[in-house]
């Protein structure tokens, strides 16, 4: 019997996947599977229930007995009452409706077909659908629309009229309303592509790259802080004015994804390409003293392996970092392999080198060359034979001998130490929050001391010669302990020395037994410094061990270095080269003039009788402007491959098998597995999912909702395509066009769809309230950094500056100040920098601005990739109180008091500038009565005038009557929304 009933199964799986309904599965039937069932019996091999996969035909026909619903167990058990065998079961909370169970009933009872989901299907380019109404059209993007409404009976809207789509174009094209004069242009341009005209212009403008890099950057999960506790600031506002420029210059989409994935891996990367990584180095950054840096870089990982996914995929493959993804077909395995695809990069900072930056420290490096060349001069001839002579005098004594030692072996628990020519050790690699240097060397006499060089690099951060990225202290190191072991016993060290320090950070505490201190040089990045370590007793000639240990916050360790030796009772350590203290050691009469000179410029660097001419260097050494950083992804070397572990449950704890390098398996498969191919593969036209995705969310910034309302997650549990034909096409005529962005924000502007007026009639709000099937424009509340600068640009206070540091906008000091551990003085910017876009504001992760948190804005935690779109008292509250939108009232104000026209023209021009469109009579005659009686009770004292319309020429009464009717503008509705 059992064999007879295994070839049933078997032959049920076999059979051709027939169904009366052919799309019922993938619209009705996995839906229900995936929320209600897959938990238990989908992909997840350590959750399923009863060895049962209803995810798979082939395991599932046991269970659904196709074309005969009355002998499948599976509708008995989601039909039964009875707790013990009822699915789901009543733990769950999670309840089968009636509705569901005969959409489960009819798919049985036609064959129980499967068929693959559309996500993970190549797109087909369909043609174009025929209609009935074909002068309606203008692209391909009506027909699939007008199709669908004919289909429910319905008909497309009027094109909306010329005022409403010229702000409607501006707002999506360049993020800020146009000026009237702007709208002028459109309305008096009677030709037949004026509309066309006025798209090009705007996708020309450099402000398209500032509006749609708002919306990449919602994704890049952008912020100027680090996160977590002390969320202290970071440089990387770098990437974001390359992500601006890339979309003015309209990259390709493919190479933007490659560029910000693996840039830094491209054949001669350039510094652009170098920046455009920093993608991926928007994680946050934990640097709270006690925590484990390696840790939080497997958090960080978790992080970019989850953005990549919803970013290209547009899948929640972060699903899966604990389990093989629940509903869908995401293995355990699948998620380590793609994040090994990402695991084998450092993360070091990057010098941005600023055209401007490197003139002004050109010139300054003249103007100190020139005094330094002028210090010889400062002294008589004389004098400065006879003073020098004096100084070298005194310094002979104290010089010893000192040869360089090369390392016969160079490892640590971590790091990598690669011995290079010089004899000198440059680290690389990962660090964790205690990591020792373990070196060999070998002498051939008894050791007095050592003396220990930090040498500059300009691979390290600030130059080093410390390992230190985060903002504060880059390039330092901290040594807690230097011990030198012979036969596997401590010598003693007698005494230890410096060149310099930061402040009591001195070399002895590198000797004193206590990891919690230790030197530094924090304030002397970029140069060289010494340190001597004198020993109480001669080292033996042979071999000995030194260990160097580096504590107190993670990322403290040496960048460079490099070990010397002498035989001599040494000096203590003095700011002198190796090559300095050769030449010391040769007498007069053996030096050449070059010799000489060399020791005479040492000499005017520290001649006491010159320190007044030297402070002026100093001075002008002080102001020399460090180049911008930015952080950036940089592969590591192939003898030091970052290998990548399968955790189980998720948990950093608990790494088990090792993985390689890999893609999804239900996706195209990845033959190559470095993180260039890895980006490429995400971009290949092969991949069914990225140009749906990228389409889509493109799609949800112009019409409020995507094909796929659920943008994140086109997986089994996603909402299916509200035009599947058309999101196909406009997938495949994006990757046809060149993956240009512009090209297809074109496309989409200039469909009849698009220009539809946003009206809602009775019947549309009763077939469809959601305006899924587009019988209407679009009418969506304006996003928070949008509503600010619309505001700005009404009041005329908008700066068209671009690039460069973030700014300080006005707003109550507090918000950064109380509540949060890395308190940040919040000093509103000066100048223009006080109303520049939103997308230059400074934001931080702890305390985000705050007229834009509430606007519904993200706070660079996490990728965001649609925005939530709130109604509170509180937004209210801010458009009439927050300072930025009082400030632009009162400027607002002060420019009509000063106009010549009458009241009515001049509420007239503020109406237009604020909404664009001209006031009706009615609501012209509103403006002048509201500006009459405000002027009345501001004459009459009834109001604080001076406070109302802030400083400014003229009558106060009339500039706070203007400033009020400003404001009331500022809150209408349709001043913060996208009609």
């Amino acid at each position: 019997m059992s064999r007879l009933l295994a070839g049933v199964v078997i032959l049920l799986a076999a059979m051709p996947l027939r169904s009366a309904e052919p799309d019922l599965f993938t619209t009705d039937v996995r839906p229900i599977l995936a929320r209600h069932c897959f938990k238990c019996h989908g992909p997840d091999d350590k959750a399923r229930k009863a060895k049962l996969r209803l995810d798979q035909r082939e395991i599932a026909v046991r269970v659904l007995s196709p074309g005969k619903p009355d002998q499948s167990e599976l509708l008995k058990r989601i039909s039964s009452h009875d707790p013990a065998v009822m699915m789901p079961p009543p733990v769950a909370k999670n309840p089968i409706t009636d509705a569901q169970r005969q959409v489960l009933r009819r798919w049985i009872e036609s064959g129980a077909g499967y068929t693959a989901h559309w996500a993970f299907v190549a797109p087909k380019r369909a043609g174009l659908p025929a209609v009935r109404h074909a002068n309606w059209p203008k692209n391909g993007i009506d027909n699939f629309i007008l199709a669908r409404l004919e289909s429910e009976g319905l008909s497309p809207s009027g094109e909306a009229d010329r005022h409403t789509l010229a702000r409607r174009l501006c707002l999506d094209l360049i993020g800020v309303p146009p000026t009237p004069e702007e709208t002028a242009v459109f309305i008096a341009d009677k030709s037949p592509d004026a509309y066309e005209k006025l798209v090009d212009r705007l996708l020309a403008d450099p402000r398209y790259g500032e509006r749609w890099a708002r919306r990449w950057l919602d994704i890049a999960r952008y912020a100027d802080t680090n996160g977590y506790e002390k969320d202290r600031q970071r440089s990387i506002w770098p990437y974001r004015d390359w992500v601006i420029d890339a979309l003015n210059a309209d990259m390709r989409f493919d190479r933007f994804t490659v560029e910000q994935l693996a840039g830094d891996m491209l054949p001669n990367a350039t510094e652009s390409q170098r920046i455009a990584t920093g993608f991926h180095r928007n994680t946050m950054l934990n640097e709270e003293g006690g925590i484990d840096p390696l840790e939080f870089r497997f958090h960080a990982m978790t992080d970019r392996v989850a953005t990549t996914g919803t970013v290209w995929l547009g899948l929640t493959i972060g699903c899966a970092q604990c389990h093989s993804h629940k509903f869908d077909p995401i293995p355990h395995r699948d998620y380590y392999r793609f994040f090994a695809c990402l695991n084998n990069a450092d993360e070091p900072l990057l010098d941005v080198h600023n055209p401007a930056v490197e003139k002004r420290r050109q010139e300054i490096q003249k103007q100190i060359d020139a005094l330094v060349a002028e210090l010889p001069k400062k002294l008589p001839a004389k004098d400065l034979e006879k003073k020098f002579a004096d100084w070298l005098a005194r310094e002979r004594p104290r010089t010893v001998p000192w040869h360089v030692l090369r390392p016969t072996e160079a490892k640590s628990n971590l790091p990598l130490l690669t011995i290079q020519d010089d004899a000198s050790v440059f680290v690389t690699g990962d660090q964790s929050k205690s990591d020792t240097y373990r070196l060999k060397f070998r002498t051939d006499a008894p050791t007095t001391a050592l003396r220990l060089e930090v040498l500059p690099d300009d691979r390290l951060p600030r130059h080093g010669p410390g390992r230190v990225f985060y903002e504060g202290s880059p390039g330092d190191f901290n040594l807690a302990n230097f011990a030198v072991l012979v036969s596997g016993k401590k010598v003693k060290i007698a005494k230890a020395t410096h060149s310099f320090a930061n402040g009591g950070n001195s070399a002895a505490f590198a000797i004193d037994d206590n990891l919690q201190t230790g030197w530094s040089i924090d304030g002397g990045q970029g140069r060289a410094h010494f340190a001597v370590f004198t020993f109480a007793e001669p080292l033996p000639a042979g071999e000995f061990e030194l260990h160097m240990t580096f504590e107190r916050y993670y990322a403290s360790g040496l960048g460079r270095f490099r070990l010397t030796a002498t035989t001599a009772k040494p000096p203590d350590a003095r700011d002198a080269t190796n090559e300095i203290e050769a030449l010391l050691l040769i007498p007069d009469a053996k030096l050449t003039a070059e010799q000489h000179d060399q020791l005479l410029k040492h000499y005017l660097t520290s001649a006491p009788e010159l320190t007044k001419e030297r402070q002026a260097i100093d001075q002008l050494r002080k102001q020399i402007p460090a180049f911008p950083t930015t952080l950036v992804m940089h592969e590591r070397p192939p003898e030091n491959p970052r290998p990548t572990f399968i955790h189980n449950r998720g948990e950093y704890m608990q790494p088990t098998e090792k993985v390689e390098p890999g893609g999804l398996s239900m996706l195209p498969p990845l033959r190559s597995a470095n993180r260039l191919e890895f980006a490429r593969w995400l971009v290949s036209p092969e991949n069914p999912l990225v140009g749906r995705v990228t389409v889509n969310r493109q799609w949800q910034a112009f019409f409020g909702t995507g094909i796929v309302r659920t943008l994140q997650d086109f997986g089994y549990t996603g909402e299916a395509p509200s035009h599947p034909e058309l999101l196909d096409w406009l997938a495949t005529e994006f990757i046809r066009q060149g993956w240009s962005m512009k090209k297809l924000h074109k496309l989409i502007v200039m469909s009849a769809t698009y220009r539809q007026v946003s009206r809602v009639t009775p019947e549309l709000l009763a077939k469809d309230p959601a305006n899924r099937m587009l019988a209407r424009g679009p009418r969506v509340r304006l996003e928070a950094e949008m509503i600010r600068d619309s505001v700005l640009q009404a009041s005329g206070l908008l700066s068209r500056k671009m690039h460069g540091p973030s700014v300080f906008p006005p707003q109550p000091a507090s918000v950064t100040t109380e509540g949060t551990y890395g308190a940040i003085a919040w000093k509103p910017s000066p100048g223009e920098d006080r109303y520049r876009r939103g997308l230059y504001t400074f934001t931080k992760r702890t305390a985000p601005f705050a007229a834009f948190a509430a606007f519904d804005g993200p706070s660079g935690e996490s990728c965001i990739p649609r925005r939530e779109v709130s109604n509170t008292p509180l937004q209210a509250l801010t458009l009439l109180n927050d300072a930025a939108f009082t400030e632009a009232a009162q400027a607002l104000g002060r420019d009509l008091v000063g106009r010549k026209e009458s009241v009515a023209e001049r509420a007239d021009l503020m109406f237009r500038r604020c909404l664009t469109r001209p006031p009706s009579p009615e609501e012209l005659a509103s403006l002048v009565r509201f500006f009459e009686n405000q002027r009345k009770r501001f004459t009459a004292g009834e109001g604080d005038a001076a406070k109302v319309a802030g400083a400014g020429n003229g009558d106060a009464a009339e500039r706070a009557a203007w400033t009020s009717l400003t404001r009331a503008l500022f809150n209408l509705d349709e001043m913060i929304v996208k009609d």
